[in-house]
């Protein structure tokens, strides 16, 4: 049997379970990640969640030896720990009720030039989120004796040991100062400092699972659980180490986050849903973001689409504005149109044409003008966006990840940091010319500069 390393994947969409073997996709399990309507607030169904996890590790095992865990989860969910349990539900990011800590919230909120986080919607800040769980849930915040990331609430659950962690606690949280390294102003103002647990690595092993996990699962009793990492950063680990700065990886699910190592963050501008995260070394990265999984689900549905529909859209003229999802982006506030006819078989081209004019922009404000493109998870397994992003920019190569599963590849890197074993390489996209592409996206931007931000 295989040594392995068993990372849990947790999304905003799904929750996964999956096992690699030096970088090598041995086995995954998957299912949906649901929401709780609360009271006190919409929460993540942490309980569904966790038996889903013991039930695939328990599968897992028997096949396999697993050597290590490593979660990883996205960085817009907390979770308020008392005495061996939760005190407080770990609040759903798009639940809206946090507007109502406005503008208390603005008074200790630090400037975008302290955090390098952009004021987002609904709960997408943590520090908002902890903010109403204090305010307006006191009840609840009194029994919590530490404040951690979501994927160190895993890490706490498998092996007791609670921690922070720097890419989670500075992916636009507002609770982090990333050029200093350091927490900010808000938690200070909140008086929440005493909630934060010692700061460890993402690459750090804290312990052992407990021993009742162990008899539930039939994993070893000594096998380690690791610090884990804020979702994006996972994906960001296999080209820290393959790969010379300047490049650029596009991180694709739900989100697409665009994260430019070597960039300076002196042109990132909150209005742009541009910031700084922070890699699992602790250095910031210029970083944007926009909901393009969700909208190209609410423009097209599912499925890709072939040049030859590409191309048909261009020809028509028809286009798709920002925003759909409500959140993320340059345009987060304003309501999607589509302009034109569209045949339902050339949705899915629409969609596709979307995303990378907003990818494009988005590079463009950042000033990620030169060296390579890759793009990882759902949208490498769609050939025509990389081809359409690469004619957009044609100075940059572009290429394509082999499976979606880039987040939890590189979450599996920390069990062996740095890895010793050959990290593979994406694909690249050849170039290509698609026409009418040029005066499409003039017609596009101009549309699109039409939009009050």
């Amino acid at each position: 049997m295989s040594q392995t390393v068993a990372v849990l994947d947790i999304g905003k969409t799904n929750v996964k379970l999956a096992l690699f073997d030096e970088g090598r996709l041995l086995w995954e399990k998957s299912a949906p990640n649901r929401v709780l309507p609360g009271p006190p607030y919409p929460h993540e169904d942490v309980e569904s969640a966790w038996s889903f996890f013991l039930d695939a590790l328990r599968e897992a095992a028997r096949t396999h030896q697993v050597s290590a865990i490593v979660p990883t989860a996205h960085g817009a969910a907390g979770a308020l720990i008392g005495d061996g349990e939760l005190a407080a539900p770990l609040m759903d990011y798009e639940f809206t009720g946090v507007d109502a800590i406005e503008p208390e919230y603005a008074r200790l909120r630090p400037p975008f030039s302290e955090s390098l986080s952009p004021k987002l919607p609904a709960g997408l800040n943590l520090g908002r989120q902890l903010a109403y769980q204090k305010w307006r849930c006191p009840d609840l915040f009194a029994k919590a004796r530490y404040f951690v990331g979501y994927p160190q609430y895993w890490t706490w659950r498998l092996s007791g040991v609670a921690v922070s962690e720097v890419t989670t606690i500075g992916a636009h949280t507002d609770l982090w100062m990333p050029r200093q390294g350091q927490i900010s102003s808000l938690v200070r103002g909140l008086d929440v400092d005493h909630l934060l647990p010692p700061l460890r690595r993402a690459f750090d092993p804290l312990g052992p699972i407990r021993p009742e996990i162990a008899a539930a699962t039939g994993l070893g009793p000594e096998t380690p659980v690791f610090c884990g990492i804020h979702d994006s950063n996972a994906s960001l680990l296999p080209y820290l180490v393959s790969r010379q700065a300047p490049f650029t990886v596009l991180s694709t699910g739900t989100w697409v986050i665009l994260m430019s190592v070597g960039l300076s963050l002196d042109q990132l501008d909150p209005r742009d849903d541009t910031l700084a995260n922070v890699d699992a070394l602790g250095r910031p990265i210029a970083c944007g973001r926009f909901m393009g999984g969700r909208e190209y689900a609410m423009i097209a549905g599912g499925g890709n689409p072939d040049l030859d529909a590409i191309e048909r859209v261009i020809a028509s003229g028809a286009m798709a504005l920002p925003c759909f999802s409500g959140q993320g982006g340059p345009y987060a506030t304003t309501k999607g149109v589509i302009h034109g006819e569209v045949e339902a078989r050339d949705r899915t081209a629409l969609a596709t044409l979307y995303c990378a004019l907003v990818s494009d922009l988005m590079l463009t404000r950042m000033g990620a003008d030169s060296g390579d493109l890759i793009v990882e998870g759902t949208f490498a397994g769609n050939l025509p966006f990389c081809q359409t992003l690469g004619a957009l920019r044609p100075t940059q190569r572009v290429f394509a990840a082999e499976d979606a599963a880039g987040t939890a590849r590189g979450a599996a890197m920390l069990a062996h940091w740095p890895p010793s074993y050959h990290v593979a390489e994406p694909a690249p996209v050849a170039p290509i010319s698609i026409a009418g592409l040029d005066s499409y996206r003039k017609a596009w931007t101009a549309a699109v500069g039409m939009i009050a931000r």
